[in-house]
């Protein structure tokens, strides 16, 4: 069984990805959509913390340089950067959203020198604003970060042109369409539901209101 196959069936049966076109999600945006991912759930069991660490060290020996330093993006990034870290002995830091606005003002933190090449990890990319401003936010502070490994991504276009736009890599182990490749080989889904599902992937701004939700 592949990668993405079995990451799909953990995510499905932890809950960590949810899907249901009858009563769609609100998420944070205020859209309603057909899917939801809150990886958190993965965190609860250790096989799962550590398949995903075993995965990303399969991506880091076959794809890139041996990184200096592993980054997580703050918050949901953190506990499997820390995994990946302890797994490869390397230090770990963390990146914010923003600068703090107290203390030492930071945005990373954790030991970063200048010249060191630093891998992110990202639990989920839908459009990659947030893992695209903490790449930016590593190389402002002298890191170099050619490289983004994250759990899930919805595979939405956006996040791809921001990449390349920056000149960065990123590697996601499971995407929505294997993910739904997958929950249909498991029979969960009806093939009105699949093409709903589709529908969304390829409009998921305007789904819902085509919909009536």
């Amino acid at each position: 069984m592949s990668d993405s196959s079995n990451l799909s069936r953990m995510a499905l049966e932890s809950g960590a990805i949810q899907l249901n076109t009858e009563k769609p999600f609100t998420w944070a945006s205020g859209y309603k959509m057909p899917i939801y991912n809150d990886n958190r759930l993965l965190l609860g069991k250790a096989e799962y913390r550590s398949y995903i660490s075993q995965v990303f060290i399969k991506y880091i020996d076959s794809s890139m340089e041996n990184p200096d330093v592993i980054a997580g993006t703050a918050t949901a990034g953190i506990p499997h950067a820390t995994t990946l870290a302890d797994s490869l002995k390397k230090p770990l830091i963390y990146v914010r959203s923003t600068a703090k606005s107290h203390g030492m003002g930071n945005q990373i933190e954790g030991p970063l020198t200048a010249g060191q090449k630093v891998l992110l990890i990202e639990d989920l990319i839908s459009t990659g604003g947030s893992a695209i401003n903490a790449v930016n936010a590593i190389r402002k502070s002298g890191g170099i970060a050619d490289h983004c490994l994250c759990i899930f991504s919805y595979g939405f276009p956006e996040a791809q042109r921001g990449f390349e736009e920056i000149g960065c890599q990123f590697r996601p182990i499971l995407t929505f369409l294997e993910l739904l490749e997958e929950a249909k080989s498991m029979q969960m889904l009806s093939n009105e539901q699949i093409e709903s599902l589709h529908a969304w992937h390829k409009a998921p701004f305007k789904w819902a209101q085509t919909k009536g939700f």
